[in-house]
């Protein structure tokens, strides 16, 4: 089996200082033998204020942290599925976009979210990702030696169909990064991860934030994978730091043989009474 290595993370609003933090992680991971390493939503920067924002963070292309990240994942021979890198785009809002970095320090896949967070927890606690982010428009399946990925992004575990649609067309390790607020994730969490696992038959890998970050969000964490059957193989329940893990796709094979739910496509009609 690979060796499987997930970062739980408090990114703070300072670049700089959160790719130190990836960079020792990561390279720690790597020191140990892990081959895959795996990262939150929001890896690079939580900053909520527009105007800091986009005095912070780079388009792809100019982005000098990704590119040591680059490097970093050439230097150790390592694959990154960095869960979310904050980036600007081209139409002057961000993007909130996974990237898979290779072994030779290269960009295998970028997934940019589709659903956006726009949403209203309680009087205090809003949410408006779109009035900052851009929206995503294309589901990603991509094929590495580990199995087939399936990409995804926090906010958009609450819409099943994506799923679904990522594992009809491959997907057997599905990732959900997430910076999970701590109101929703200590009710919602674990049932939503467990649900999308069993549903798909897929191994869901989730990299999540921890804590009360310098932007004062509060974060729910508990960093999880979850394998095809529904059980939890591995939760951080605290701090920040690494969590290791291993995969056998050979457990994705026996659910989808045992309940094919997947493969089924029933057509039928609503009636409304």
């Amino acid at each position: 089996m690979t060796k499987f290595s997930l970062i739980q993370l408090n990114t703070g609003c300072d670049p700089n200082k959160s790719f130190e933090i990836l960079k020792k992680y990561i390279t720690k991971a790597a020191h140990s033998g892990s081959k895959f390493i795996c990262t939150p939503e929001t890896t690079n920067i939580m900053e909520v204020r527009n105007s800091l924002l986009f005095k912070k963070i780079y388009s792809e292309k100019e982005d000098i942290y990704l590119e040591k990240i680059l490097r970093l994942a050439k230097d150790l021979k390592i694959w990154i599925n960095l869960g979310s890198w904050i980036l600007k785009d081209k139409k002057n809002k961000a993007v909130n976009r996974t990237i898979l970095i290779n072994p030779e320090g290269l960009i295998h896949a970028r997934y940019d979210k589709i659903h956006l967070f726009d949403v209203k927890i309680s009087e205090k606690e809003r949410y408006l990702e779109s009035k900052t982010y851009s929206y995503g428009n294309k589901a990603v399946v991509t094929k590495t030696p580990f199995g087939s990925l399936g990409l995804s992004i926090c906010y958009d575990l609450r819409f099943p169909y994506l799923y679904r649609d990522l594992a009809t067309n491959g997907a057997e390790i599905i990732f959900v990064p997430s910076a999970f607020t701590y109101e929703t994730g200590k009710v919602h969490w674990h049932s939503l991860l467990t649900a999308r696992a069993i549903e798909t038959g897929s191994y869901v890998i989730a990299a999540a934030q921890k804590g009360i970050h310098e932007n004062k969000r509060r974060t729910y964490g508990h960093s999880l994978v979850i394998d095809p059957w529904g059980e939890i193989v591995a939760e951080k329940k605290s701090g920040i730091g690494l969590m290791d893990f291993d995969i056998d796709l050979k457990k994705v094979k026996n659910a989808r043989s045992k309940i094919p739910s997947i493969y089924t496509n029933k057509k039928y009609k609503i009636i409304r009474n």
